[in-house]
């Protein structure tokens, strides 16, 4: 079975993010996981007023998040009944980022998938900051969706890449069952201003074809220019689905999340955003 773990922090992209997870695994069996980290709850807001102890206070929070994930879990189970799913509950008194990292070994999460925004989204904002954090430091692939993208099956998925790097197998394992799920096209981009490819970018090239042989893979070139703008004229010219990218040591997207906001290299996503981690942590 496929396990899937869920952040939530009961906001409506957080419900829109669950939504989609579901259409995405409609056909598979998988175990659902929603996880809520209340940490900054307790932390942020609370002020002692010699009335109300810290431990108190955690212990109220504790309360509220595991009636509202019950009440979650009991809303999924009449609206959508599905044989193939099963739904747990997970609540954490940690960090999010740290939250969904141990849980994630400890159940052994094939896919993290949220929404982009929390409850104090910002709406001039594609990512919000919880997004960008799961997204830089959590050891497995992370799939974000925007508040505003109506499901569509992934039929279209741009994969940039300037082939420099190994890849994980399990990722890209992930990567094809979903491409083999959906007979997708899977379009491997590559921006330079070289056709020439070195030694070692032919074998990760080769690699990437043996590790994704269930997808229609096109492999493609365009000239260097911002690569954002590169990415986004791609996606809208070819009707993509699903962006892939792949988070290393001094690639382009971790020159991207680690800016202070995404937005910044204008990279205003409309549509779900697989983001894959090679980083030793």
């Amino acid at each position: 079975m496929k396990a899937v773990l869920i952040p939530t922090d009961f906001s409506n992209s957080a419900m829109h993010a669950i939504d989609y997870a579901l259409n995405l695994y409609k056909c598979e069996r998988t175990n659902f996981y929603f996880l809520h980290a209340y940490a900054d709850e307790v932390y942020g807001p609370f002020k002692t007023n010699g009335e109300t102890s810290i431990e108190e206070h955690k212990e109220t929070v504790k309360n509220n998040t595991d009636k509202s994930l019950k009440d979650l879990i009991q809303k999924l189970t009449v609206r959508e009944h599905n044989p193939k799913h099963t739904y747990e509950t997970l609540s954490a008194f940690d960090t999010l980022v740290d939250a969904v990292n141990d849980f994630a070994n400890q159940i052994n999460v094939d896919l993290v998938i949220m929404g982009t925004k929390g409850q104090t989204a910002d709406k001039k904002i594609t990512f919000g900051s919880h997004t960008v954090q799961v997204f830089k430091y959590v050891q497995c692939p992370v799939l974000a969706i925007p508040l505003d993208y109506k499901y569509q099956q992934p039929k279209k998925i741009l994969f940039p890449t300037d082939y420099m790097l190994p890849y994980k197998r399990r990722e890209l394992k992930l990567l094809n069952t979903l491409a083999s799920e959906f007979k997708s096209e899977i379009h491997c981009l590559y921006i330079s201003d070289f056709e020439d490819l070195s030694n070692r970018q032919i074998d990760n090239q080769r690699f990437l074809r043996e590790s994704l042989a269930e997808a229609f893979l096109f492999f493609e070139r365009l000239p260097t220019k911002n690569k954002a703008e590169a990415i986004m004229d791609y996606i809208k010219k070819n009707n993509i689905n699903l962006l892939v990218m792949v988070n290393s040591r001094h690639s382009f997207l971790e020159d991207m999340l680690y800016r202070s906001t995404v937005d910044e290299i204008g990279l205003r996503l409309k549509i779900p955003f697989l983001v894959m981690q090679n980083l030793p942590r």
